[in-house]
């Protein structure tokens, strides 16, 4: 039963440029859910859980996400597509008009925090417009004591208005829509998007410029587990190759699903304090632990139910992206605090839709780097008639859109901490074998889990240690041997029963890799260049 007692504390938003709002501070999740359902923003589901719609937005805008370019910022970030620049006084101008909106209305504020680990520790104010917003807030970041709130000072502000619409031609935004980050004054200003993704990604990324630059931390967007010995996995994935899925298993202890922090003391501490998963097509049998952490204090976003309050989990047809944010500690088996000591495998996820990487292969420090900026995935074709050809798609550091710096920063602090800690780190293809998408098949998840497993408790090594074989176009080593896991399977090429095929399409997709590395070539050291495909 969650507590209905919440502090007693009042604030003012003036500061803030907010006047006279009707402040409802620090609400616990029933209280929120309940003010939801009473001004007709959401629905309760026949689990209890709170059903809300996102609005126009049903997923993040990335030509939407600006960064205040000033003097903290303008030598740093890697300004482009991803980091598109505002100018400091069309941000003030538009504060202005944001804060004025606000006032004189009753808004939803929360203080919480970011990071896991006490020394990286981010207070955090969320000021919303809506109630269910700040019951996202009290799901996504860190939940502080009630001794901790009596001083409580807030180091960053998410200011979030979704009802706000921008006149792009007056206020310097693309469209009416906005996320700016502004790491002078600290403020993540958001407007014109119901979309609870954008409150979290913004700190993200606010993250992933303060953990390199100021604390010589990597941050990652990246899952994460730990065994009964104390050894840590992490998983880094795109969406849709098993991040979640296969970081949360029964055998070993949750520390979060989506962004971390590897310190120096060579520990791994969740940004976070909630999980935020797609539902698209969930089900009991395959995905227990999220299914079941569905329930009351839960937030369904952009889902299908009928009358009696029953979710549709296959019905997209508001979006694909249908979202179910939750406090952790809905999963039974965590890591309490969310922190992992003792690094000792990464996995890099790919759904490879070609058929043509190996189910596992393990990498050189110059071949994660590589794999690192790279951060690569496929996307299935469409199943219209004469569609068959996948479509590779990559995002550095498999997270380029929350990243402000140069994705070959990170990949510098990831392969120095690799070396540093003895890591392996192992590519893992969770797409196809046996063929491209429409001709083979998805790989068994059982045999993923299988060489995960094996990867993780030291048998894969010990089968093949000296005979690996070297795949003649990735260069990656693929084992000959793994428990559980039949030998041909562990051999894309004769999984397809056609040689002249497999090398065909593997030489298309290595000259993919090429293509996409070339941005980086200028910025990448030799031993990172040296991690390219041979052919």
């Amino acid at each position: 039963m969650v507590n209905h007692t919440h502090t007693t504390k009042t604030i003012s938003l003036d500061t803030y440029g907010i006047k006279n709002a009707q402040v409802r501070y620090q609400l616990s999740p029933d209280e929120l859910q309940e003010f939801t359902i009473s001004k007709g923003q959401g629905q309760e589901t026949s689990s209890g859980t709170l059903a809300v719609r996102t609005g126009e937005f049903t997923g993040r805008s990335p030509q939407d996400r600006f960064i205040v370019k000033d003097d903290i910022t303008k030598d740093r970030i890697w300004w482009g597509n991803i980091n598109i620049p505002f100018e400091p006084d069309a941000f003030d101008k538009l504060y202005d008009k944001v804060t004025n909106y606000l006032s004189g209305k009753e808004v939803f504020v929360r203080d919480s925090y970011a990071c896991a680990d006490e020394d990286y520790k981010l207070n955090i104010r969320v000021v919303n417009e809506y109630p269910w917003s700040n019951m996202f807030a009290y799901n996504m970041f860190l939940r502080p004591t009630e001794d901790e709130l009596k001083d409580f000072s807030p180091e960053w502000t998410v200011i979030n208005a979704p009802g706000f619409m921008a006149d792009a031609e007056v206020d310097g935004t693309r469209q009416h829509n906005f996320a700016i980050l502004n790491f002078s004054k600290k403020i993540a200003l958001i407007g014109g998007t119901g979309y609870t993704g954008e409150i979290k990604k913004g700190i993200f990324s606010a993250l992933n410029f303060i953990l390199p630059v100021y604390k010589n931390t990597l941050p990652m967007h990246c899952s994460a587990n730990v065994g009964k010995d104390g050894d840590t996995a992490i998983f880094f994935g795109l969406s849709g190759t098993g991040k979640t899925t296969l970081s949360t298993d029964p055998d070993r202890s949750l520390i979060g699903d989506d962004e971390h922090g590897w310190t120096n003391e060579n520990t791994v501490f969740n940004f976070e304090g909630g999980c935020y998963a797609k539902v698209i097509n969930l089900s009991q049998e395959q995905e227990p632990e999220i299914y079941d952490a569905i329930k009351k204090g839960a937030i369904l976003e952009n889902i299908v139910m009928n009358d009696d309050g029953e979710v549709d989990f296959a019905n997209t047809s508001i979006t694909q992206n249908t979202r179910v944010s939750y406090p952790i500690h809905h999963i039974d088996n965590i890591r309490v605090p969310s922190i992992g000591k003792n690094p000792k495998n990464i996995f890099f996820l790919t759904a490879d839709a070609f058929g043509v990487l190996p189910p596992i292969s393990k990498l050189t420090p110059g071949q994660a780097a590589y794999h690192f900026i790279s951060g690569y995935t496929a996307k299935v074709a469409g199943t219209e008639a004469g569609i068959d050809e996948p479509l590779p798609s990559f995002s550095a550091c498999f997270g380029a859109p929350f990243m402000p710096l140069h994705p070959t920063k990170y990949a510098e602090m990831l392969s120095k901490k690799m070396q540093e800690a003895g890591v392996n780190v192992w590519l893992v293809n969770t797409g196809w074998t046996g063929g491209p998408y429409g001709v083979g098949s998805r790989m068994k998840l059982k045999y993923t889990r299988a060489m995960i497993s094996a990867a993780m408790n030291g048998s894969l090594e010990a089968a093949n240690k000296d005979n690996y074989h070297i795949h003649s176009v990735f260069g990656v080593k693929q084992p000959r041997t793994c428990p559980n896991v039949p030998t041909e399977v562990l051999s894309p090429r004769s999984t397809w029963n056609n040689d002249e095929g497999y090398y065909k399409t593997a030489a298309k997709l290595s000259q993919s890799f090429r293509d996409n590395f070339k941005q980086f070539e200028e910025f990448a050291n030799a031993e990172i260049m040296a991690g390219a495909p041979l052919k």
